[in-house]
């Protein structure tokens, strides 16, 4: 996911706190979440549509959620983009159960950066989001992993299957 730096203000040239940098990250990967989410949620329908909805809400009051923390530590929240390129073609049920489990490993991983980066309530919020995307992600998947939020950093792992969901186009190509 990539992330735009956002300044605490337009006249303060200092970076931003690793604490709102972890924040606006997790705002990024939420953003796209929903927007995932949103293309999945079509192809599914009975109990797994109605999961997909649930997962919708969840990350829509977690990205809004983190927005406010996000100005609360001084900074402007990233805003989301207008489209997200998939990891892979969604056409059907079977591949929007997979690209459900790989946003919320996507997740898990962005709370995981979270989680190192703060203390306190903040901390303890943040281990909440990664406990949950580590349960659905297992839930989607049908079996769980042995460090949710880390399996992006595993060695061998795809980076088809644990990358980043990048901004259609931010790397110069659709």
């Amino acid at each position: 996911m990539s992330t735009r730096s956002i300044r605490r203000s337009d006249d303060d040239s200092d970076a931003d706190s690793p604490e709102l940098t972890a924040v606006q990250a997790a705002l990024a990967a939420e953003h796209a979440a929903v927007y995932g989410y949103g293309v999945l949620g079509g192809r599914l329908d009975g109990k797994q549509g109605a999961e997909a909805r649930a997962a919708h809400d969840a990350h829509r009051a977690r990205r809004d959620a983190l927005a406010r923390t996000a100005r609360d530590l001084g900074g402007r929240p990233v805003a989301a983009n207008a489209a997200y390129a998939l990891p892979f073609a969604v056409p059907d049920g079977p591949t929007a159960v997979r690209l459900a489990a790989v946003l919320e490993d996507r997740i898990a991983g962005a709370y995981a950066d979270l989680v190192r980066a703060t203390e306190g309530a903040r901390r303890k919020d943040a281990a909440g989001a990664l406990r949950e995307a580590a349960v659905r992600s297992a839930r989607w998947r049908g079996g769980n992993v042995a460090f949710p939020g880390l399996a992006e950093r595993a060695a061998g792992a795809d980076p088809a299957e644990t990358g980043p969901v990048e901004a259609a186009g931010a790397d110069g190509t659709r």
